[in-house]
């Protein structure tokens, strides 16, 4: 209501004074539009809030609080992963250097066993070089043929009987069928008999295994 419009009213009379009834209705009819006066005069900051404002307050609490709830999983998601990937690296360097080590200790070992094996084969030919010393010395001023093939068949069996024991076995290649894997040919000659054509016919150094490896190829003569 505009404020001429009240102003309108309060000046009516609604009653005569003078009437038992007119003073009392006349105060209540001045507070009720001083009431709205001041109603329309009312600062809006100064007016309360509705329950209609304060759910929305509420409600917006609610989405920023929301809002921030997946913001703090990604965060802690992160420090996980990076605490992850730390522990993995660590990890690679850990079996790195252990890989390192295996193939330093591996390739020490190798050498080692090299070493060995040369040792034990030098320690198992010593008698036999002993033999070879003796048999120097037994026939150096001797004239006697058969003294000396006796001193070499003894010096040469204990040989071959050494390196046996240490893996090592002669090929029979002689008169048997030709193997390009274990024979090499030297040459070829008219084969003294039928049977030995194609076959060999003599061995001109023999071949040896290093128990199931060829170690040398023999040197053969093949009948054609």
């Amino acid at each position: 209501m505009p404020n001429w419009q009240a102003h309108r009213l309060w000046q009516t009379p609604c009653a005569r004074p003078d009437t038992p009834m007119g003073t009392p209705f006349t105060s209540r009819f001045r507070h009720f539009f001083q009431k709205m006066t001041d109603d329309n005069h009312m600062n809006p900051d100064d007016q309360p809030l509705n329950d209609t404002t304060a759910e929305h307050t509420a409600g917006e609490q609610d989405f920023a609080d929301a809002a921030a709830a997946p913001e703090a999983g990604a965060s802690q998601g992160t420090t996980r992963a990076e605490t992850e990937l730390a522990d993995l690296k660590d990890k690679y360097l850990r079996l790195a250097a252990e890989f390192e080590n295996y193939k330093r200790r591996t390739a020490k070992e190798r050498t080692d066993l090299f070493k060995t094996a040369n040792q034990e084969l030098m320690v198992a030919l010593l008698p036999v070089l002993d033999d070879f010393e003796r048999a120097r010395q037994h026939t150096q001023g001797t004239q006697d043929p058969a003294a000396l093939q006796n001193a070499l068949d003894i010096t040469y069996n204990k040989l071959s009987k050494t390196l046996q024991q240490k893996g090592l076995i002669s090929m029979d290649a002689k008169g048997g069928a030709f193997d390009a894997e274990l024979h090499e040919a030297i040459t070829q000659i008219p084969a003294p008999s039928d049977d030995l054509r194609g076959k060999i016919v003599d061995e001109i150094e023999k071949g040896y295994y290093l128990g199931d490896k060829v170690i040398r190829h023999a040197k053969v003569i093949l009948g054609q």
